[in-house]
């Protein structure tokens, strides 16, 4: 290959050579601040995130609620792990 060609287009693997490859908008800090603020409301927030995550908008913004909702239903899980550990242990100490 001279300096006059240009590298191949792998139309499959993305920033490679691919001049058509699509951008998400930036998401302005005015957008992150009223997204924060609305989730400092209780009950809100919970539904906001599912709207977010699931409904049409910003990739960006899509992809960050769908990891926030995965942590929140790992942590969910732990909690009732520990929950019911510590049930266990007091009903069975009420046994003894």
């Amino acid at each position: 290959m001279d300096n006059f060609q240009q590298p191949p287009v792998n139309p499959g693997v993305p920033g490679y050579g691919n001049p058509q490859q699509e951008v998400s908008p930036v998401i302005t800090v005015k957008e992150w601040m009223l997204t924060t603020l609305i989730m400092i409301i209780p009950i809100v927030n919970i539904i906001m995130m599912f709207v977010w995550a699931f409904g049409e908008g910003n990739p960006t913004k899509k992809n960050y609620f769908k990891a926030s909702l995965l942590w929140a239903a790992i942590v969910l899980v732990i909690y009732l792990i520990i929950f019911i550990i510590i049930i266990a242990a007091a009903a069975s100490s009420n046994f003894s």
